[in-house]
């Protein structure tokens, strides 16, 4: 492959230790590749790890060492082993983690790399975007899901209502919801969910952030984000479609809240809806899904996330690093990940599929990816950003009456320029 370090790798290479097992060069045969992958993204993942383990010996005579490692520890795990000799040779990272571990040369530049395969153009553009710091992409797009609109088909039907289809009748059949089902919460707002709100600030034409003089600010303080700000918690402060106790809620506490009869309508994601049908298979008539709302019709962007599987900087044996990272994203192992898991695939030509499929639980969160999928800042600082939980803060701030929605966004602006220009 040939190394290339990325931006500020002069400047760290003293401090990053060399990962990889065994020695450069040499017999593959008495070669084993360490690769780090996410916990929990796909249930069928034992199988798909035996397999991929069987075909890259076969394919290049060299074994496989494979971690999964929970999500909520990855991060602090990479940046750890950075620090200590201990970073595997491959490894899963987030979207939202490329710019930070890219301007650290904890991951490689393989932009030339990717070309080679043919798809570079086929990649799906936010997953894309956000691997991809100062023109130079440090990692392979492996999948991307994004959160859509999830309501109770079978109680929408009872009652003769349609899923929204704009902000107003969102508000609208929410209303009717308090009153034919009094023991349902119409729509749950989740105070400590960020992915829960951005589809609202981005709707009414705001932003988390925007580049300004060669480097990133806050936008939440802008007219725009403050529409949407006061838009988004005021279904429950104004419209009452909510409960207090939702006030601190995540993103998976308003999940269960669904899936327990308790919510009407939840936005969530595409990966949440196999887990339900195998919990249930009575989902299959009481889940119904539709793309956000956006403010006057069309579709609100919602956050594309997902995964990009990097060549970590250093290996000793970037060459193999990189055939098991075009193993793992391409062909029949990257199809075979992204429909056990349900996520897609980070490609736009097989995203069109998925967009015209008759799957009703299938189709909609396509339709929001392709169409409507947004990425967050591609700044290495905006991790520290979400680590103060700077948007949540906000969020409870305003849906507990300790702040008005402009105070409330102009703390939150002064927070993350902190963060952004430190």
């Amino acid at each position: 492959m040939g190394r290339r370090l990325g931006l500020g790798a002069a400047a760290v290479a003293l401090a990053l230790p060399v990962a990889g097992c065994g020695g450069a060069g040499g017999d593959p045969a008495d070669t084993t590749l360490r690769l780090w992958v996410m916990e929990g993204t796909s249930p069928e993942a034992g199988p798909w790890f035996e397999e991929l383990r069987a075909v890259f010996r076969e394919r290049t005579g060299a074994g496989l060492e494979y971690q999964l490692v929970p999500w909520d520890q990855a991060h602090d795990k990479l940046t750890t082993a950075a620090a200590g000799d201990a970073l595997p040779d491959v490894s899963e990272i987030g979207t939202t983690w490329v710019p930070e571990f890219a301007a650290a040369a904890i991951v490689a530049d393989v932009t030339e790399e990717v070309a080679a395969t043919g798809l570079d153009g086929d990649l799906l553009a936010g997953v894309r975007e956000a691997g991809t710091l100062d023109g130079r992409l440090h990692g392979m797009p492996w999948y991307a899901g994004v959160r859509a609109l999830y309501y109770r088909a079978d109680v929408f039907a009872e009652h003769g209502l349609e899923p929204p289809a704009t902000w107003d009748e969102l508000v609208a059949v929410g209303k009717e919801l308090r009153e034919q089902e009094p023991e349902m919460i119409p729509y749950p707002v989740p105070g400590a969910s960020e992915h829960s709100f951005y589809p609202y600030l981005w709707g009414a034409g705001g932003e988390v952030a925007v580049v300004e003089s060669g480097g990133w600010r806050s936008a939440l303080n802008s007219p725009e984000a403050i529409e949407g700000i006061g838009w988004f918690t005021g279904l429950a402060t104004e419209h009452g479609l909510s409960v207090a106790a939702a006030d601190t809620w995540t993103e998976a506490d308003t999940l269960q809240s669904f899936r327990d009869g308790r919510a009407a309508m939840v936005l969530n994601g595409s990966w949440a809806v196999g887990n339900l049908l195998r919990e249930d298979a009575s989902w299959a008539d009481r889940l119904g899904v539709v793309p956000v709302p956006g403010q006057e019709g069309g579709i609100s962007p919602s956050f594309a996330g997902g995964s990009l599987v990097s060549v970590i900087e250093g290996t000793d044996h970037p060459e193999l690093a990189w055939s098991l990272v075009e193993l793992m994203t391409t062909g029949e192992f990257a199809d075979r990940w992204t429909r056990d898991s349900g996520f897609f695939p980070a490609r736009q030509s097989l995203l069109a599929g998925y967009a015209a499929s008759d799957d009703p639980h299938v189709a909609p969160f396509a339709r929001q990816l392709a169409d409507a999928g947004k990425h967050l800042p591609v700044s290495e600082r905006f991790g520290e950003v979400q680590a103060e939980q700077v948007v949540q803060r906000m969020l409870l701030s305003v849906l507990s009456g300790d702040r008005d929605v402009e105070a409330a966004a102009a703390e939150a602006t002064e927070a993350m320029d902190r963060i952004l220009r430190d």
